[in-house]
């Protein structure tokens, strides 16, 4: 049974539905099992088609209009008004719209899915917020696109969905040089079990920092990590040590009804 998370703001409002969706409820199995969304997978492309009608249907709207994006972790959103077919998908991060009906989905197995919502003026938005893409400013251009159709900065509510958290994520000094080389003050998203060990990063925290400088309306994390929990969130980095040779991908979507 699909049960997604739900942030608490995003939940309140009349006329937006959302849900960060785990991998529990679909037709995928072995590595993929079950709602493997990744059309970039080596799952069953029918198995694929079938987990995205069901987070389609508990949304309400029809899979055609179910969203994403071929994502390359950079900082470029797309504003969308009409179905995309799979053989055009944009390569960029994050998807926009104020059309009801059109779902708007950011994909992640580590990374983190940020939700937006301007519920005044009926425009939503979906990030893709991986290290590179947050540092690159895929927030920013979210907010700046949905602006751009008609929102409202002091209205915009973002919600911050699963994602790998700071114990998991051991990252090398070139990583961590490569934050402070653009900010100093990056240094306190790093932390060290002992002196000389590999930092681990905070990247909920660190995305949660974008997003307080952009003077939105409210930031809430629902940020579970997907690392740890094996039973209800895809992980790269858990697939990848555990030799798996792929993995599957959630989706965290949100929709104007």
């Amino acid at each position: 049974m699909i049960a997604p998370l739900q942030a608490r703001t995003l939940g309140a409002l009349t006329g937006i539905r959302h849900g960060f969706f785990g991998r529990q409820g679909g037709v995928s199995d072995g590595i993929y099992a079950s709602l493997n969304c990744g059309l970039g997978s080596r799952d069953r492309p029918d198995a694929v088609l079938e987990n995205r009608r069901r987070v389609a249907d508990w949304l309400g709207t029809p899979p055609s209009l179910l969203l994403s994006l071929y994502q390359v972790h950079s900082a470029t959103a797309v504003i969308v008004d009409r179905p995309i077919v799979r053989e055009a998908l944009p390569r960029a991060d994050a998807l926009v719209t104020k059309v009801p009906g059109i779902a708007i989905g950011a994909m992640a197995a580590d990374c983190t899915p940020v939700l937006f919502a301007d519920p005044e003026a009926k425009v939503i938005g979906a990030a893709h917020a991986g290290w590179r893409g947050a540092l690159g400013g895929i927030l920013e251009s979210t907010v700046d696109a949905m602006v751009g159709l008609g929102a409202r900065r002091g209205a915009i509510l973002a919600a911050i969905g699963p994602t790998i958290n700071q114990a998991c994520y051991e990252v090398g000094p070139e990583f961590e040089a490569e934050f402070l080389k653009v900010n100093a003050a990056n240094a306190r998203f790093f932390a060290r079990a002992a002196p000389g060990a590999r930092p681990h990063f905070d990247l909920p925290g660190f995305v949660a920092e974008r997003l307080a400088h952009l003077e939105l309306a409210g930031i809430e994390r629902q940020t579970p990590c997907t690392y740890e929990s094996e039973s209800l969130f895809f992980s790269f980095r858990r697939a990848t040590h555990k030799n798996e040779g792929d993995y599957g991908r959630q989706i965290s979507a949100i929709v104007v009804t």
